[in-house]
């Protein structure tokens, strides 16, 4: 008899819900459309065409798949994922220096030195600065003599 009493409200609300006598959701608030012929001309949601998209996660995730590439040997790739790496994080000189690295592999020389050059501008106290510049010395060399680096 005591599971009647309680089992009796329990359907009685169940019921209820379901003929949708409760109350309807709450929403979100959300903009008043435009009046109609008009555009919408705000654009806070979006970046400008020649603005970058600043996401420095994205950029940390690019610059960790571009070295699991570079390792691989897919170089492509690698110059992919640091290049979106520089896109998504304007200033930080790592991607350029992996990116350059990539390029060197490829045998893109004048790519690599800018590369390089790039990631000594934004980082010009690096530890290995005498090292980067060496290799920028030698890949100007070789290519303007045309050399093909020894493997």
């Amino acid at each position: 008899m005591l599971r009647a009493r309680t089992a009796r409200p329990l359907l009685l609300l169940s019921l209820a819900l379901s003929a949708g006598l409760a109350a309807p959701p709450a929403r979100a608030q959300q903009p008043p459309d435009p009046p109609k012929g008009k555009r919408q001309t705000d654009s806070a949601t979006k970046n400008a065409p020649d603005q970058p998209m600043w996401d420095p996660l994205r950029a940390e995730k690019d610059l960790e798949v571009g070295q699991y590439y570079l390792k691989r040997g897919n170089l492509d790739a690698a110059i992919d994922r640091f290049e979106d790496a520089a896109l998504a994080k304007p200033g930080y000189a790592l991607p350029f220096r992996y990116l350059g690295e990539a390029q060197e592999r490829k045998g893109l020389k004048r790519e690599a030195v800018k590369s390089y050059r790039r990631y000594l501008d934004l980082y010009p106290h690096a530890e290995d600065r005498d090292r980067i510049e060496k290799r920028i010395a030698r890949l100007r060399q070789e290519a303007e003599s045309g050399k093909h680096p020894a493997r």
